[in-house]
């Protein structure tokens, strides 16, 4: 579970959770937008604001919006920790019945929240948003999305159109059921899936920015695909680790043996000298190097897990919150 600060139990009808990162021309007219929709919401509301780390005027602003409204709670992170450890300190933070997650970059349009709470409400306890105009360049951010939401769909067993969107909506108990770290903040409804979620997947708009600058490169595609090999292990292997490296030693062990008991025929039969066949070597390397190195690199994510799960360890270090009530 979430390494939650707070108590368990909603007390708020709705949270909207914001990592925010160097926005300081976004954050007021987003929080404007923001504040309409949650003036229409039945119930106590509040608004999570994560500074992960601003180098510009962003947290200034927040703390000034927290001033002027009491929704506002500004969680302030010691230093850059990304999205993922952002939202994951929103989810922690979170009181509300119903948590909406979203970007601060106001491509996402707070006007589709009443949509998502509306669906949470149709008895679902995820739901996604689906960028069905999306307003980016094509060769870019397009063509890479479509792809990587193909292979995550088809790695995950979980069929979404859109991943990469941050809009999401979620029980509050699935929030606080939810641990993230690394990259994963994009494969939310994949982790979800283990607990036995109920997802759906709504068509939001996607508006293009027109102030600050993307915080996306072509570097976090290498990080997304090592995260989607470690979240399909987790998904299919994390209770029952003998079935994947049982059958990796059966295979490599299999080969190995089958060379090595080629040799040793050839040997006692044609007495064809071995030290100078390299398949000698190859055989043996199969039966342990192989092995070694997949082992070393799926129990360390294993032991990940364990350190930030079983030992309750945070993936952040918060500063200070502003909360008011």
């Amino acid at each position: 579970m979430n390494n939650a600060t707070n108590t368990q139990t909603p007390e708020l009808a709705l949270s909207v959770i914001l990592p925010v990162y160097n926005e300081e021309d976004n954050i007021e007219l987003l929080h404007n937008e923001i504040a309409l929709v949650l003036d229409n919401i039945d119930g106590q509301t509040e608004v999570i604001y994560v500074d992960d780390g601003s180098s510009d005027a962003t947290l200034e602003k927040l703390q000034k919006l927290h001033d002027s409204d009491e929704r506002v709670v500004v969680v302030e992170f010691r230093r850059n920790f990304g999205q993922t450890a952002a939202m994951s300190a929103g989810f922690d933070m979170a009181r509300g019945e119903i948590v909406i997650a979203m970007d601060a970059d106001r491509q996402n349009d707070p006007a589709d929240i009443p949509k998502l709470v509306e669906k949470i409400n149709e008895g679902f306890d995820l739901v996604s948003g689906w960028r069905f105009d999306r307003k980016d360049g094509y060769w870019l951010r397009l063509l890479p999305s479509k792809i990587a939401n193909k292979l995550i769909s088809s790695t995950t067993d979980v069929r979404l159109h859109d991943y990469g969107c941050s809009l999401k909506a979620f029980r509050f108990e699935v929030a606080k059921q939810i641990s993230l770290y690394g990259e994963m903040h994009r494969f939310i409804p994949a982790l979800a899936s283990a607990i036995g979620v109920r997802i759906a997947e709504v068509k939001v708009n996607h508006r293009p920015r027109v102030a600050g600058e993307s915080k996306y490169g072509i570097s976090r595609t290498f990080r997304v695909i090592l995260d989607l090999i470690t979240v399909k292990f987790l998904l299919r292997f994390s209770s029952k680790p003998m079935q994947f490296f049982g059958s990796i030693g059966m295979i490599s062990g299999f080969i190995g043996f089958a060379l090595c008991f080629y040799l040793t025929l050839e040997k006692l039969i044609y007495s064809v000298p071995m030290s100078d066949r390299p398949l000698l070597l190859l055989g043996i390397m199969l039966l342990f190097i192989g092995l070694q190195f997949i082992t070393v690199g799926l129990l360390a994510e294993l032991m990940t897990r364990t350190y930030h799960e079983a030992q309750d360890k945070p993936i952040y270090t918060v500063r200070s919150v502003l909360r008011k009530g």
